[in-house]
């Protein structure tokens, strides 16, 4: 690595750490640890302490680049990392069952249905993926503080679109849909489009919106976003094919 190169990434290795801390912190207070029949310390598990944060960083990112230092926008913006983390975490918990891809291990812990059972598991990942419109929407949370009306359906709207048909449940449907079947570029890069880039683009998009860019900047953040969503995923496919799912976790 380049000198010239080295102080930024320190500079951005000591932001990230830095924002994953206050993502932990807030994820921590939005997830209940009460709630009926354990379901709380199952939804904790499957949240908290672990992961890259890759998607609230990004949403963070985002919208610090579009209105830097803003008090208020940094308070929507954490609300939407927050919810974009429950969304991610929720697909997970039910990507890992045995009726999808059956993996037994996450974040180099059991998964959650290994470790609750699959009926707990079920219903943790509907009560995240629940939770991460709540977090968008209350009139106040944690941090006491309520998001504008029209900011927080914007928010919702986008969210919901990424993981819904149109994203993140239309990419998983095709991905089983395909299992043993050869598929074509165009085929294979909308299931990734979908399943992995949708969320990833959508965080970039939502970071923004909390800042509320001007109109040209647009196209130019959600180039972005897409491109960090299909590289993340071309990546991911690299590793399943390279390193054993131990090393992986």
């Amino acid at each position: 690595m380049s000198a010239a190169i080295q102080p930024a990434t320190d500079a951005l290795d000591q932001w990230a750490a830095a924002q994953l801390d206050t993502v932990e912190q807030a994820l921590s207070a939005w997830v209940p640890e009460q709630a009926p029949a354990g379901l709380g310390q199952v939804m904790r598990y499957g949240v908290l302490d672990g992961g890259k944060r890759l998607r609230a960083l990004l949403v963070l990112a985002a919208a610090e680049a579009v209105a830097p230092g803003v008090a208020s926008v940094r308070v929507a913006a954490l609300r939407a990392a927050c919810a974009v983390e429950l969304i991610h975490a929720y697909s997970l918990v039910h990507d890992d069952m045995p009726c999808m891809d059956n993996d037994v291990l996450r974040r180099g812990k059991p998964t959650v249905h290994v470790q609750y059972g699959e009926a707990m598991a079920m219903l943790a990942g509907d009560a995240m993926q629940a939770l991460a419109f709540e977090v968008l929407t209350p009139e106040s949370g944690p941090d006491a503080q309520a998001l504008p009306p029209a900011l927080q359906a914007r928010l919702c709207a986008r969210l919901a679109r990424a993981s819904g048909y149109v994203g993140m449940a239309g990419g998983q449907a095709i991905d089983l849909t395909s299992i043993g079947k050869p598929l074509d570029e165009a085929t294979l890069r909308d299931m990734h489009r979908r399943k992995t880039g949708a969320l990833l683009q959508a965080s970039v998009l939502m970071g923004a919106e909390c800042g509320l860019p001007p109109a040209e900047a647009w196209a130019g953040l959600s180039e972005y976003g897409a491109a960090i969503g299909l590289a993340f995923q071309v990546v991911d496919d690299i590793l399943d094919v390279t390193h054993s799912a131990q090393s992986l976790g």
